[in-house]
């Protein structure tokens, strides 16, 4: 009955699908409110040198841009991101091009940087007007509500902000033919019920929603940008800040934020520039310099700006500030582990995940997606990741020079625990990988020779952890910033970011993030309006 239960749900669906692409405009599948003109940006930094804001965000990234636009409605922010523009840049902006992005780097210019944790994996973060959306598979997926509820967040503020974000920049997708395979992959393997296209983190195999629109143009966070208010916002890209200035007023028992020292991404650390943030006359509510660069850059800064554990500054020339322990502890990173369906490399279009099983209780995500490895080679990986792990590392700085890589290690499945977790994901990882749909579709026989020994799966985990690139911590609420972002014995610095979760919401985090920045720039607004 089950098997028969969910072959009419399924064609119901498929038929409900078919009719909406039919006789719906395709433009109402796009977002709706792309239009607009981008603010003022440059690459002078000599422009902003000096000047004085009442709000300086750091990091232009996933949560920043929606935080800066949300914030120029009634303020002048200066947005300052260390790397370029997405637009125009094909490998970004195209979804034909996706992961293209991630197979060149280079030290200090390319939309991805590459870094190798301490664990020996490799890793990436965004260095790009947009952040990790603008280098990710666009999957959009909203938190459950049972982290809204832990993190205690507004209910009714977190679903306007959600709606304010899918507005602007989350598409319908449209299924190409490997994500159906995909999704009755998931089906057969038992991840159940289909929950047909949702935006919500509920158990079974969904569609997502996409920032990819129907015509396979990506929408980055940079796109929110759009939305503000053009005469209160500089965007300065390619500025990598170097440390938040202090003011010298020798009250030892508060420390408040002047504003930043920044230096050209592609030039010397020695030739530094500073902004400031406004410091108007009677008014006992001043703006802040919020760190919106991420779980690695938000710690990275505030380490190099004197504020961390004080056994911390003793290798570098750094001055201590505040003595807050918490500031690059609690890293964690999703273990993720992945199958080649495909035999040997071949030139197929590279293929983002539109479809997401989630099981076990919301613990394991499995996604899969054709990805290049080489400018003319693809491979299709089926990919797991454990939702929450127990595992954590930490991170540190490894040189002053704020645009290299800190260090970090996230000790990937050392808690027995995660290795359990991860042993009972590869199972049903395998049962994905090797189900009938998708040996239809390579033109493969079904293979039913899965690994069975749970001491097998155990090595096999620990020999083949990887990313998912939902890493988060070293800021996190209640060790780092408080509930309202703000760094715990700083006065006008705040933290909006990754770095600020305790676990990864939702199968990837990047509808959160859009959602906090918007968020927390409205209850900033809101602060303001009652000082």
């Amino acid at each position: 009955m089950e098997a028969i239960k969910f072959q009419n749900t399924v064609h119901r669906d498929r038929i409900l699908i078919a009719f909406i692409f039919l006789f719906v405009d395709l433009s109402l599948c796009s977002p709706s409110q792309t239009q607009g003109e981008l603010p003022y940006m440059t690459s002078d930094v000599k422009e902003v040198a000096g000047k004085s804001f009442d709000y300086i965000v750091v990091g232009g990234g996933t949560a920043g841009c929606p935080l800066a636009a949300t914030l120029s409605e009634k303020f002048s922010v200066l947005l300052i991101e260390r790397g370029g523009s997405p637009y125009g840049n094909p490998w970004v902006m195209e979804k034909r091009y996706y992961g293209f992005s991630l197979i060149q780097t280079d030290e200090f210019s390319s939309v991805a940087q590459d870094f190798k944790s301490a664990d020996g994996v490799r890793n990436c973060r965004g260095r790009v007007l947009g952040g990790s959306s603008a280098i990710n598979g666009g999957f959009y997926s909203r938190a459950s509500e049972d982290f809204i509820d832990k993190v205690g967040w507004d209910k009714e503020l977190v679903k306007d902000a959600y709606t304010w974000v899918e507005s602007k920049i989350v598409s319908i997708p449209e299924l190409t033919p490997w994500q159906t395979v995909v999704e009755f992959g998931l089906l057969e393997a038992g991840i159940l019920p289909y929950n047909g296209y949702s935006l919500e983190h509920i158990e079974g195999t969904k569609i997502g929603g996409s920032i990819f629109d129907v015509w396979g143009i990506r929408h980055t966070s940079a796109d929110l940008l759009k939305a503000a208010n053009p005469k209160n916002i500089v965007v300065v890209l390619n500025a990598t800040v170097k440390n938040i200035i202090f003011e010298g007023n020798g009250n030892a028992s508060e420390t408040t934020v002047k504003g930043i020292r920044f230096i050209k991404s592609d030039g010397t650390t020695d030739q530094t520039y500073e902004a400031y943030l406004n410091q108007p006359k009677n008014c006992t509510s001043n703006g802040d310099v919020i760190l919106s660069a991420g779980a690695l850059g938000s710690p990275q800064i505030l380490l190099s700006s004197g504020i961390g554990h004080r056994e911390h500054f003793k290798k570098f020339s750094i001055p201590h500030v505040v003595n807050l322990k918490g500031v690059g502890k609690k890293m964690k990173d999703n273990p993720s582990i992945a199958v080649l369906v495909d035999t040997n490399p071949q030139n197929r279009l590279p293929d983002a995940p539109q479809v997401s099983g989630i099981a076990k209780d919301l613990k394991f995500i499995i996604e899969g997606g054709i990805i290049p490895t080489g400018f003319n080679a693809t491979r299709m990986p089926i990919a797991a990741k454990i939702a929450f792990p127990v595992s954590e590392g930490e991170l540190k700085l490894s040189s002053t020079d704020p645009r290299q890589n800190p260090s970090v290690k996230f000790n990937y499945l050392a808690d027995e625990n995660d290795l359990d977790d991860c042993a009972n994901m590869v199972h049903l990882l395998e049962r994905v990988a090797k189900s009938e749909s998708i040996a239809f579709y390579l033109g493969v026989k079904p293979q039913n020779n899965l690994m069975t020994s749970t001491d097998g799966q155990r090595k096999f985990c620990k020999a083949n952890v990887r990313t998912y690139y939902h890493y988060h911590g070293g800021c996190t609420v209640g060790s780092v910033v408080d509930n309202d972002y703000k760094v715990y014995g700083v006065k006008g610095l705040r933290v909006v970011d990754g770095s600020t979760f305790l676990e990864s919401p939702g199968t990837n985090p990047m509808a959160t993030l859009l959602m906090l920045g918007r968020y927390q720039g409205v209850k900033i607004l809101r602060e303001r309006e009652h000082v």
